[in-house]
């Protein structure tokens, strides 16, 4: 029995040698898989590239196919998975069409506010902040500062057009600034869209 038990041992493939006599039913596996040829042999290169970093986790004397054929579709579906997420774009088409805006341009935007907005009388940089920061009605803010409803309205709106002329903006000029505040003071004057 003791001979008997060293010749199955004997029998046993190097877990390396046996990897080899594998290798067309691993490709047969991923056509049937990927249906592309090329995709195929990328994908046994490397499912054996990964078992053969792995080789000392396989336990001789196991199923090393099956073992392969995990490793290839575990292989397989995690790149169908990362591709679902990806776009094909070896022209760089796509890429083109991607932009951030820097940030810096906000803190610029800002600058060049703040020192248009100094610029303005006390009245207007009062009745700016007041309805377009602040977000009061004109008739609180007006009551705030002790004037009529019209003479608030008349400053807010002498105050944009002000700030408008300042800062060379027109009503083409995109107004992307990171100062939501900014913002609102800005657009105020700009009509409504509904949706």
């Amino acid at each position: 029995m003791t001979k008997m038990a060293r010749t199955d041992s004997q029998d046993l493939l190097d877990p390396r040698d046996e990897l080899v006599t594998h290798l067309g039913v691993l490709r047969a596996f991923a056509l049937s898989l990927c249906r592309n040829p090329s995709t195929a042999d990328d994908l046994v290169q490397e499912t054996v590239m990964k078992a053969w970093k792995s080789i000392a986790s396989f336990e001789q004397g196991t199923n090393m196919r099956a073992w392969l054929f995990t490793i290839l579709r575990n292989t397989y579906y995690t790149a169908h998975r990362k591709s679902a997420r990806e776009i094909s774009d070896t022209d760089g088409h796509f890429a083109a069409t991607l932009s951030v805006k820097p940030d810096h341009d906000g803190k610029l935007a800002m600058t060049d506010f703040m020192v248009a907005f100094d610029q303005l009388p006390d009245e207007q940089r009062e009745a700016l902040t007041l309805v377009g920061a602040s977000g009061f009605a004109y008739h609180e803010a007006a009551e705030m500062c002790g004037v009529a409803t019209g003479t608030m309205k008349s400053r807010v709106n002498r105050a944009r057009l002000r700030l408008v002329e300042l800062l060379d903006l027109s009503g083409d000029d995109s107004m992307e600034l990171t100062d939501k505040g900014t913002m609102a003071v800005l657009t105020s004057h700009l009509p409504v869209r509904r949706t």
